[in-house]
């Protein structure tokens, strides 16, 4: 070993700035060059939910958010609730922990505005940082059968992508399920909502039906589809916001045909 590199040696390896490279220990100016990858991530983050809500034919919810602009949520629509989830998650994420609260549930009736509220979080999430995805479930158990996903996924790649993502919303849960389609529809729901909690991923569920059946309200409930083991234990960790309101879809003066 030469006396020269000997003396590199001592002081810490060579002097990158005589070599026209900035040196990462001193000289922060070029961060953006040797470190910082937010700008390309977030953009893959973005037209990752892009692509996702224009898969689900849904493009004209990406305005919406909690508190600005012409598709602002109203507060029927739990606009703070969704924040302070919304605001959970993040935090979790750049602590590297499991969310304190890991699903959020959003029932209410047809027409009520809870896709828009579910879209308006994931607006915000994906500007916050956390990667998000949007599917229907029916559009999720017809996508997990074989040859019928876009794009030429296989199944199984389906099933990874929804499983892994920061959080995913799973828009109209156990909605248009029926005798026929329950055996396929509880296997599949259970292994993608089984997977999350296990992983420690939260969700958004979305729904027209209420958690059980009841005397005054005999129709099917989600313990129906999902069983009552996975449904408590979705449960355990998960917070209801319920929304309320009129249909808004409803025309003002009924139609007479």
């Amino acid at each position: 070993m030469t006396d020269h590199m000997w003396a590199v040696l001592r002081r810490g390896g060579a002097d990158m700035s005589q070599l026209g490279v900035p040196d990462r220990r001193t000289d922060r100016s070029d961060i953006d060059v040797w470190d910082d990858i937010a700008v390309p991530k977030a953009n893959a983050r973005r037209l990752a939910w892009e692509r996702s809500v224009e898969e689900a034919a849904h493009q004209e919810y990406l305005g919406f958010r909690f508190f600005t602009g012409p598709l602002k949520l109203d507060t029927n629509q739990k606009p703070h609730t969704l924040q302070n989830w919304r605001d959970s998650l993040v935090e979790a994420k750049r602590s590297g922990s499991r969310p304190e609260t890991l699903n959020l549930i959003i029932p209410g009736n047809i027409g009520t505005g809870k896709t828009a509220a579910a879209f308006a979080l994931g607006n915000e999430a994906v500007l916050a940082g956390v990667d998000t995805l949007f599917v229907k479930h029916a559009t999720y158990l017809t996508w997990r059968r074989p040859d019928s996903a876009p794009r030429n996924l296989k199944a199984w790649e389906v099933r990874k992508m929804f499983v892994t993502c920061d959080l995913l919303i799973l828009d109209e849960l156990c909605g248009e399920m029926d005798t026929v389609a329950t055996e396929f529809a509880r296997r599949e729901t259970i292994d993608l909502i089984d997977a999350r909690i296990s992983a420690g991923r939260p969700t958004a569920y979305t729904t027209n039906l209420r958690s059980r059946r009841t005397p005054d309200r005999p129709g099917l409930g989600v313990v129906d589809v999902l069983g009552e083991r996975l449904l408590s234990r979705l449960e355990a960790s998960a917070h209801v916001a319920r929304i309320t309101g009129q249909d808004r879809r409803k025309p003002a003066k009924p139609l007479d045909w």
